[in-house]
Order: structure tokens, then C-alpha cells, then sequence
């Protein structure tokens, strides 16, 4: 299997992962308050991964101050991306919240172009520009008393890109389950303090299994982005995030009786179908050389 296939395959359950993920916080419905559900997932999360790492032998608790620095950066941009995301799926679709984050091939491509020099011509470069079209008619900015958690969603776009592009930077030294480890870690520690700020709530038995199931989803979601980005082409595995709007799309109606307003899907159709076109062409340019 060529690089760039795993690295399709490893995108696709990442976005299956994040999506059910989201599910499962989704249906929690805020009956726990934000900071205590991320401490609590965490503690699970962390538990888990270092009970793999020591498992799969990769317990590696040194690296160089260059791989710490991009650790610690990537730990923030997740850190913003969980509290971000969080906010915003406790009080929209979930499908709407999918279509935004569908901007992030597009702008983990902008990325690749501009950082690591991978070659994009004009054809995939309107294509990006249409798709900033699609996300306006997905967030509607002209509209007035615009939702500030469609802005949220935004946030959300902006961390995950970061954290994506800050991957790429981290040595092959750091095994990817000790990159997913350490960032966990550091989650873990900044909700832990920012739980204090809120009053404790007791956890039915029903939210607690649907917190359980995130743990174990945002865990795989963690180590798959991780894994994704440090094989192949960023550009040719970036557009196969579309298929976490599949799922958006099914679980949000079987689930929460949700479906997206017209204009939202006619806006997610353009962002796809630029991120689509993008692969296509860049398979074709590949073929070509």
C-alpha cells in the first residue's frame, strides 16, 4: 500500500472516530458542566493510551527541546479545539458543525502550500477560494445577530489546522502514540485546573457510558490524526476528512432528528466538492509525473 493510500484509509477513521465522538458528547446534552466532562474524558483518555504505550513498547518519556516545543504547541491547539467544539455542538446541528470543519482540507492544504512547499496550481487554488464561498453560505455572515457559536465552529477550524500543520514538524523519533500520550496529558492538566472554576455535578449512569464511548473515540480520533499526518502527501489525504460529514449527516437525523436548512447544504456541497476536485487533480498531476 503506497503512502498516500494509508494515509487515506488512516483520515477516514479519524473522522469516523471524531464524528461518533461528537455523537456521544452531543447526547450528554450539557448535563455535565465543560470543563468536568473534559477533565473526566481525559483521565480516560490518558489512562488508556499509556496502558497502550506500554503495551506496544513505545513508553518514551524523553525528546529533543525542539519535538517539546511543537508538543507543547500542539497540546494548545487542541486544548482550543476541544473547548471550541464542545460549545458549539452542545447548541447547533451537528451536521452544521461537520459542515464548517469540512473548510479544514482546504486550509490544511493552504498550509502545505505555504510551509512545506507542496506544489498546488491556480486550478486547485480557485477551487480552495471556492470553497471559502461555501463555508459563507454555511455561516451566513451578513445576516444579522450572527450565532456566536457558528463562530465557534470557526475557532474550531483554526485550532485543528494548527494542530495538523504542527504535527508535521514533530521528528519521527517520538512514536505517534507518544505524541497522542503527551498531548492527552496536557489536555488533562489545563481542564483539571479550569474545573475548579465550576461546581461539581454528579454523573448519571447514562452519561457516564456515553463519556466512556468518547473517551475510546476521541482517543482513536487523537492517534489517527497523528498517525495520518506523517504519512504522504498532506494535500492528498486532507480531502478524505469529507466523509466525517457522512456521518455528521446520518447520525444527526437518526439520532437528534436533525437536517441541515438548504442553503447549509447547498454551502457544504461547494466546500466538498472543492476538496474533491483538489484530490482529483492532484491524483492527476501525480499520474502525469
Amino acid at each position: 500500500m503506497s503512502p498516500n493510500a494509508k494515509g487515506a484509509i488512516l483520515m477516514m477513521l479519524s473522522m469516523a472516530a471524531f464524528t461518533l465522538n461528537d455523537t456521544a458528547i452531543k447526547a450528554i446534552d450539557g448535563a455535565i458542566p465543560l470543563f468536568q466532562l473534559l477533565t473526566m474524558r481525559g483521565v480516560l483518555v490518558t489512562g488508556m493510551l499509556l496502558m497502550l504505550t506500554v503495551w506496544f513498547g513505545t513508553l518514551k518519556l524523553t525528546m529533543t527541546k525542539r519535538d517539546a516545543v511543537f508538543v507543547v504547541l500542539r497540546s494548545l491547539s487542541e486544548v482550543g479545539a476541544a473547548y471550541f467544539i464542545i460549545s458549539a455542538l452542545w447548541v447547533m446541528p451537528l451536521a452544521t458543525i461537520s459542515s464548517i470543519l469540512q473548510m479544514l482540507p482546504l486550509t490544511v492544504t493552504l498550509c502545505a502550500v505555504f510551509l512545506f512547499q507542496e506544489k498546488v496550481g491556480w486550478r486547485r487554488m480557485t477551487a480552495i477560494a471556492f470553497g471559502f464561498v461555501g463555508m459563507l453560505l454555511i455561516i451566513r455572515p451578513w445576516t444579522e445577530g450572527l450565532d456566536s457559536f457558528v463562530l465557534f465552529g470557526i475557532a474550531c477550524v483554526v485550532c485543528v489546522t494548527l494542530r495538523d500543520v504542527l504535527t508535521r514538524y514533530i521528528s519521527a523519533d517520538v512514536p505517534s502514540l507518544m505524541v497522542t500520550l503527551y498531548v492527552s496529558v496536557g489536555v488533562l492538566g489545563f481542564f483539571a485546573v479550569a474545573s475548579a472554576t465550576e461546581p461539581y455535578v454528579a454523573v448519571s449512569r447514562e452519561d457516564l457510558v456515553l463519556l466512556a464511548g468518547s473517551a475510546v473515540f476521541i482517543m482513536g480520533g487523537y492517534l489517527f490524526s497523528v498517525m495520518v499526518m506523517r504519512v504522504g502527501e498532506i494535500s492528498f489525504a486532507a480531502p478524505f476528512r469529507y466523509s466525517g460529514l457522512i456521518w455528521a449527516l446520518i447520525l444527526g437525523w437518526l439520532l437528534f432528528g436533525e437536517w441541515p436548512d438548504p442553503l447549509t447544504l447547498l454551502g457544504a456541497a461547494i466546500v466538498v466538492g472543492s476538496g474533491l476536485f483538489t484530490l482529483f487533480r492532484g491524483q492527476a498531476l501525480n499520474r502525469a509525473n
